[in-house]
């Protein structure tokens, strides 16, 4: 571990900005990723709530890279205090669009560091709360959990228990998340991480048994069930716990239940076996 507990402390605060522009090319690319038959993107449409995950990539040296593909959540933060990482949930607030055409800004900074015991070792817990700001000021905040995690070199990783997903619900949808999906998803978002694309190391240096979907595109598949069956509200808020991984080609199903007033919805990712991967929740404007 690069730093003990005691000295994550001295780190808190540690911020980075970042500026980007919303181009047609970055909407355009996840509508194709996943499978939209929307209309071609143009200036001034709004981004669809949750797509900002493409916005703002690092942009580290090929030669930067750790033994993951990844680098340091934050430049001038703490090293990572342990070699694996997984995006374990979220926070989002969405206060008004960011529209295509926007020259947008981003402070990611560090909220929370806290170390723990697991069942498989040291588990390091990571908040990053992420403020991003266009021409008319603040659009979106969104926190993430991270969890950082010891290298399993005993090839014993224990999967959590299961959870049984519910059986009263009104939307549902089936997806498969192929290698190409994965692929080009890691290349909407630049992100290197190499559970995505590279199985022999997932298999075995990470104990997986297949590529790992990414998190945040699980949370846009979700979000994307609950604004295809909003009836045109207004998304302001959504929420996101990992529970389980999912995998490459298997038969993902998502459901949703929204509430009487139809202003809230809950949402899961359920796994081939029914158990619960993912569980959301998402409020829109009265």
């Amino acid at each position: 571990m690069a730093d003990t507990p005691e000295d994550f402390s001295k780190y808190i605060g540690a911020n980075m900005i970042s500026e980007d522009v919303v181009t047609v090319a970055s909407v355009h690319k996840l509508t194709a990723t996943l499978n939209r038959r929307d209309a071609i993107p143009k200036i001034g449409d709004p981004m669809p709530p949750g797509w900002h995950h493409a916005l703002f990539p690092r942009y580290p040296l090929t030669e930067d890279l750790g033994q993951d593909g990844m680098v340091p959540e934050i430049d001038n933060g703490p090293e990572d205090p342990l070699p694996l990482r997984m995006f374990a949930g979220s926070r989002a607030r969405f206060h008004q669009p960011i529209k295509i055409g926007d020259a947008v800004q981003q402070e990611r900074k560090l909220v929370s560091m806290v170390a723990k015991e697991g069942k498989s070792g040291k588990l390091v817990f990571a908040t990053y709360a992420h403020t991003i700001t266009g021409p008319n000021g603040l659009c979106t905040e969104d926190d993430w959990d991270l969890v950082f995690m010891e290298d399993d070199k005993s090839g014993t990783r224990k999967p959590p228990p299961p959870k049984a997903g519910p059986e009263d619900f009104d939307w549902d949808r089936s997806i498969n998340i192929n290698e190409t999906m994965l692929f080009r998803f890691s290349a909407c978002i630049f992100n290197p991480h190499r559970i995505h694309y590279d199985y022999p190391y997932t298999n075995e240096v990470e104990d997986y048994p297949g590529l790992v979907v990414h998190g945040p595109f699980t949370a846009i598949w979700l979000l994307e069930l609950a604004r295809d069956n909003a009836g045109g509200k207004t998304m302001t808020g959504f929420e996101m716990r990992a529970v389980a991984p999912l995998y490459a080609n298997q038969d993902i199903r998502l459901i949703g239940k929204p509430s009487e007033n139809g202003l809230t919805c809950e949402l899961w990712a359920l796994t081939p076996e029914g158990n619960v991967a993912m569980q959301a929740s998402a409020t829109f404007e009265g």
